[in-house]
Protein backbone atom coordinates (compact mmCIF):
# COMPACT_ATOMS: atom_id res chain seq x y z
CA UNK A 1 0.00 0.00 0.00
CA UNK A 2 0.97 3.46 -0.77
CA UNK A 3 2.18 5.77 2.17
CA UNK A 4 0.21 8.32 2.69
CA UNK A 5 1.41 11.28 0.55
CA UNK A 6 1.48 9.32 -2.46
CA UNK A 7 -1.89 8.27 -1.53
CA UNK A 8 -3.02 11.94 -1.29
CA UNK A 9 -0.72 13.29 -4.10
CA UNK A 10 -2.39 11.00 -6.56
CA UNK A 11 -5.86 11.75 -5.23
CA UNK A 12 -5.04 15.24 -5.62
CA UNK A 13 -4.78 14.40 -9.42
CA UNK A 14 -8.54 13.47 -9.62
CA UNK A 15 -9.03 17.73 -9.23
CA UNK A 16 -7.38 18.59 -12.72
CA UNK A 17 -10.73 18.63 -14.78
CA UNK A 18 -12.07 21.67 -12.07
CA UNK A 19 -9.32 23.58 -14.73
CA UNK A 20 -11.93 23.28 -17.33
CA UNK A 21 -14.10 25.30 -15.09
CA UNK A 22 -13.30 29.12 -15.60
CA UNK A 23 -13.39 28.31 -19.36
CA UNK A 24 -16.77 27.02 -19.22
CA UNK A 25 -17.97 29.99 -16.49
CA UNK A 26 -16.57 32.36 -19.32
CA UNK A 27 -18.26 31.28 -22.16
CA UNK A 28 -21.72 31.37 -19.99
CA UNK A 29 -21.06 35.01 -18.88
CA UNK A 30 -21.42 38.60 -20.33
CA UNK A 31 -17.61 39.72 -20.08
CA UNK A 32 -16.81 43.13 -19.01
CA UNK A 33 -13.99 43.98 -20.74
CA UNK A 34 -10.98 46.70 -18.81
CA UNK A 35 -8.59 47.92 -21.68
CA UNK A 36 -6.35 48.67 -18.82
CA UNK A 37 -3.65 46.69 -18.03
CA UNK A 38 -2.33 46.87 -14.51
CA UNK A 39 0.95 46.02 -12.69
CA UNK A 40 1.80 43.82 -9.66
CA UNK A 41 5.12 43.88 -7.90
CA UNK A 42 6.18 40.99 -5.73
CA UNK A 43 9.07 40.49 -3.39
CA UNK A 44 8.94 37.05 -1.17
CA UNK A 45 12.49 35.58 1.20
CA UNK A 46 11.72 32.02 1.78
CA UNK A 47 13.23 29.96 4.28
CA UNK A 48 12.86 26.47 2.63
CA UNK A 49 12.28 23.13 4.80
CA UNK A 50 15.52 22.14 6.11
CA UNK A 51 17.16 19.00 7.91
CA UNK A 52 14.27 19.31 10.81
CA UNK A 53 11.66 20.39 8.15
CA UNK A 54 10.50 23.59 9.60
CA UNK A 55 10.80 26.51 6.73
CA UNK A 56 8.57 29.71 6.15
CA UNK A 57 8.18 32.83 4.26
CA UNK A 58 7.73 37.00 4.21
CA UNK A 59 6.28 38.87 1.09
CA UNK A 60 5.19 42.20 -0.06
CA UNK A 61 3.30 43.52 -2.74
CA UNK A 62 1.66 45.98 -4.60
CA UNK A 63 -0.74 46.49 -7.21
CA UNK A 64 -1.59 48.99 -9.62
CA UNK A 65 -4.67 50.59 -11.68
CA UNK A 66 -2.85 51.12 -14.57
CA UNK A 67 0.41 50.10 -15.95
CA UNK A 68 3.29 51.04 -13.29
CA UNK A 69 1.33 54.12 -12.26
CA UNK A 70 -2.04 54.53 -10.34
CA UNK A 71 -0.60 52.04 -7.07
CA UNK A 72 -3.52 51.65 -4.97
CA UNK A 73 -3.50 48.03 -3.17
CA UNK A 74 -0.57 46.27 -0.65
CA UNK A 75 -0.21 43.12 1.28
CA UNK A 76 2.40 42.16 3.94
CA UNK A 77 2.28 38.67 4.78
CA UNK A 78 4.31 35.20 6.17
CA UNK A 79 3.44 32.28 7.05
CA UNK A 80 5.04 29.25 8.91
CA UNK A 81 6.29 26.03 6.99
CA UNK A 82 6.40 22.17 7.62
CA UNK A 83 7.75 19.71 5.28
CA UNK A 84 5.44 16.23 5.85
CA UNK A 85 7.50 14.95 2.77
CA UNK A 86 9.58 15.65 0.18
CA UNK A 87 6.81 16.51 -2.18
CA UNK A 88 3.96 17.08 0.98
CA UNK A 89 4.03 20.38 2.68
CA UNK A 90 1.86 22.17 5.21
CA UNK A 91 1.41 25.42 5.79
CA UNK A 92 -0.38 28.21 8.65
CA UNK A 93 -0.03 32.29 7.45
CA UNK A 94 -1.92 35.38 7.73
CA UNK A 95 -1.43 38.62 6.34
CA UNK A 96 -2.54 42.60 5.91
CA UNK A 97 -4.14 43.81 3.10
CA UNK A 98 -5.10 47.36 2.65
CA UNK A 99 -6.67 48.51 -0.55
CA UNK A 100 -7.03 52.51 -1.05
CA UNK A 101 -8.68 54.89 -4.28
CA UNK A 102 -5.72 55.49 -6.10
CA UNK A 103 -7.21 59.19 -7.00
CA UNK A 104 -6.96 60.11 -3.15
CA UNK A 105 -4.23 57.88 -1.51
CA UNK A 106 -3.88 60.77 1.64
CA UNK A 107 -7.51 59.92 2.60
CA UNK A 108 -6.22 56.43 3.74
CA UNK A 109 -7.15 52.82 2.73
CA UNK A 110 -11.30 52.27 1.83
CA UNK A 111 -10.68 48.98 3.57
CA UNK A 112 -8.08 47.01 5.53
CA UNK A 113 -8.56 43.06 5.29
CA UNK A 114 -6.90 40.60 8.35
CA UNK A 115 -6.27 37.21 6.81
CA UNK A 116 -5.36 33.71 8.25
CA UNK A 117 -4.84 30.81 6.16
CA UNK A 118 -4.23 26.60 6.45
CA UNK A 119 -2.37 25.50 3.03
CA UNK A 120 -1.35 22.39 1.98
CA UNK A 121 0.83 21.98 -1.37
CA UNK A 122 1.83 18.84 -3.53
CA UNK A 123 4.66 18.53 -5.73
CA UNK A 124 5.50 16.47 -8.99
CA UNK A 125 8.85 15.64 -10.09
CA UNK A 126 7.80 14.04 -13.42
CA UNK A 127 11.09 14.04 -15.23
CA UNK A 128 11.74 17.29 -16.45
CA UNK A 129 8.44 18.91 -16.09
CA UNK A 130 7.13 19.93 -12.45
CA UNK A 131 3.59 19.88 -11.35
CA UNK A 132 2.60 21.78 -8.36
CA UNK A 133 -1.20 21.50 -6.27
CA UNK A 134 -2.15 23.83 -3.16
CA UNK A 135 -5.18 24.02 -1.63
CA UNK A 136 -6.15 26.83 0.52
CA UNK A 137 -8.90 27.57 3.10
CA UNK A 138 -8.79 31.41 4.30
CA UNK A 139 -10.46 33.45 7.17
CA UNK A 140 -10.82 36.89 6.33
CA UNK A 141 -11.90 40.06 8.97
CA UNK A 142 -12.30 43.46 7.07
CA UNK A 143 -12.35 47.14 8.54
CA UNK A 144 -13.79 49.30 6.22
CA UNK A 145 -13.62 53.24 6.17
CA UNK A 146 -15.73 55.27 8.63
CA UNK A 147 -16.60 51.87 9.88
CA UNK A 148 -19.75 51.49 7.15
CA UNK A 149 -20.14 47.98 5.73
CA UNK A 150 -20.77 48.35 2.08
CA UNK A 151 -24.11 46.47 0.33
CA UNK A 152 -23.32 43.12 -0.07
CA UNK A 153 -20.33 42.81 2.23
CA UNK A 154 -19.82 41.38 5.85
CA UNK A 155 -17.07 41.48 8.22
CA UNK A 156 -16.24 38.43 8.45
CA UNK A 157 -16.09 36.06 5.46
CA UNK A 158 -14.27 32.63 3.91
CA UNK A 159 -12.67 31.57 1.11
CA UNK A 160 -11.02 28.30 -0.76
CA UNK A 161 -8.69 27.83 -2.76
CA UNK A 162 -7.19 25.52 -5.29
CA UNK A 163 -4.26 26.32 -8.06
CA UNK A 164 -2.33 23.61 -10.71
CA UNK A 165 0.97 25.66 -11.35
CA UNK A 166 3.10 23.93 -13.92
CA UNK A 167 7.13 24.28 -14.22
CA UNK A 168 9.26 23.32 -16.96
CA UNK A 169 12.95 24.51 -17.11
CA UNK A 170 14.59 24.99 -20.57
CA UNK A 171 18.31 24.76 -20.50
CA UNK A 172 18.50 22.45 -17.98
CA UNK A 173 16.98 19.05 -16.49
CA UNK A 174 16.09 20.76 -13.13
CA UNK A 175 16.56 23.57 -11.63
CA UNK A 176 19.67 24.76 -11.01
CA UNK A 177 21.96 27.88 -11.03
CA UNK A 178 21.52 29.76 -14.18
CA UNK A 179 18.17 27.84 -15.24
CA UNK A 180 15.59 29.75 -17.89
CA UNK A 181 11.93 28.32 -17.04
CA UNK A 182 8.43 28.73 -18.14
CA UNK A 183 5.83 28.48 -15.07
CA UNK A 184 2.14 28.67 -16.04
CA UNK A 185 -1.04 28.11 -13.78
CA UNK A 186 -4.65 28.41 -13.10
CA UNK A 187 -6.00 29.08 -9.27
CA UNK A 188 -9.87 28.91 -8.59
CA UNK A 189 -11.65 30.75 -5.93
CA UNK A 190 -14.86 29.22 -4.29
CA UNK A 191 -16.52 31.49 -1.88
CA UNK A 192 -19.88 29.36 0.38
CA UNK A 193 -21.27 32.54 0.95
CA UNK A 194 -21.95 33.02 -2.86
CA UNK A 195 -20.70 33.87 -5.61
CA UNK A 196 -19.45 30.10 -5.09
CA UNK A 197 -17.12 30.39 -7.78
CA UNK A 198 -16.02 33.82 -7.13
CA UNK A 199 -12.89 34.10 -8.75
CA UNK A 200 -10.17 32.75 -11.43
CA UNK A 201 -6.69 33.83 -12.20
CA UNK A 202 -4.80 32.70 -15.03
CA UNK A 203 -0.83 33.28 -15.29
CA UNK A 204 1.81 32.48 -17.47
CA UNK A 205 5.23 34.09 -17.13
CA UNK A 206 9.26 33.44 -18.00
CA UNK A 207 12.16 33.08 -15.03
CA UNK A 208 15.46 32.94 -13.93
CA UNK A 209 16.76 31.34 -11.61
CA UNK A 210 20.22 32.94 -10.88
CA UNK A 211 21.48 30.39 -7.98
CA UNK A 212 20.34 28.76 -5.02
CA UNK A 213 19.42 31.69 -3.82
CA UNK A 214 17.62 34.44 -6.33
CA UNK A 215 15.30 33.61 -8.71
CA UNK A 216 12.74 36.19 -11.01
CA UNK A 217 9.66 36.75 -13.04
CA UNK A 218 7.99 38.20 -15.39
CA UNK A 219 4.60 37.29 -16.92
CA UNK A 220 1.30 37.77 -17.86
CA UNK A 221 -1.70 37.72 -15.23
CA UNK A 222 -5.92 37.64 -15.81
CA UNK A 223 -7.67 38.03 -13.01
CA UNK A 224 -11.33 37.12 -13.71
CA UNK A 225 -13.82 38.02 -11.04
CA UNK A 226 -17.64 37.02 -10.93
CA UNK A 227 -20.69 38.40 -9.76
CA UNK A 228 -23.78 36.10 -9.58
CA UNK A 229 -26.55 36.25 -11.80
CA UNK A 230 -30.10 37.97 -9.77
CA UNK A 231 -33.69 38.61 -9.67
CA UNK A 232 -34.55 42.30 -7.83
CA UNK A 233 -37.58 44.19 -8.18
CA UNK A 234 -38.71 42.04 -11.00
CA UNK A 235 -35.81 43.00 -12.90
CA UNK A 236 -33.05 39.83 -13.84
CA UNK A 237 -29.52 40.46 -13.71
CA UNK A 238 -27.38 38.25 -15.50
CA UNK A 239 -24.09 36.62 -14.48
CA UNK A 240 -21.30 38.92 -15.08
CA UNK A 241 -17.31 38.79 -15.16
CA UNK A 242 -15.19 41.42 -14.66
CA UNK A 243 -11.10 40.57 -16.46
CA UNK A 244 -8.32 42.48 -15.89
CA UNK A 245 -4.96 41.91 -17.33
CA UNK A 246 -2.14 42.61 -15.23
CA UNK A 247 1.75 42.60 -15.95
CA UNK A 248 3.32 40.97 -12.58
CA UNK A 249 6.82 41.02 -11.84
CA UNK A 250 8.20 39.32 -8.82
CA UNK A 251 11.66 38.42 -7.12
CA UNK A 252 12.06 35.75 -5.08
CA UNK A 253 15.55 35.25 -2.28
CA UNK A 254 15.84 32.39 -0.35
CA UNK A 255 17.54 31.88 2.47
CA UNK A 256 20.65 29.28 2.87
CA UNK A 257 20.62 26.08 5.25
CA UNK A 258 23.62 25.09 7.07
CA UNK A 259 25.57 22.56 4.41
CA UNK A 260 24.60 18.40 5.22
CA UNK A 261 26.39 15.55 3.92
CA UNK A 262 23.18 14.87 1.65
CA UNK A 263 22.70 16.34 -1.37
CA UNK A 264 20.49 19.95 -1.76
CA UNK A 265 16.59 19.22 -2.64
CA UNK A 266 15.79 20.65 -6.09
CA UNK A 267 13.24 23.44 -5.34
CA UNK A 268 10.50 24.82 -7.60
CA UNK A 269 10.33 28.61 -8.15
CA UNK A 270 7.03 28.60 -6.96
CA UNK A 271 5.29 32.06 -6.00
CA UNK A 272 3.79 31.93 -2.79
CA UNK A 273 1.26 34.51 -3.16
Amino acid sequence: MLPFPSRLLSSSCLLLPSLLLPIAARAQTNAIPDPKTGTWHVATVVLPGGPKHWGGYAEVQTRSNSLFRQYFYTELKGGVSYDVAKNFTLMLAGGRYSTADYRDLSAGPLNVEKRLWQQLTLTQFAARLKLEHRYRMEERWYRFRDNVVPTGFSRYRTRMRYRFNTFLPLNQPTFTDKTVFLSVYDEVFFNPRGPYFERNRLYAGLGYQFDKHWTMQAGWLNQANYTPASYRQNVFTPQTTLAKNNVVLSVIYRLGRPATTSASPEYVPSQPD
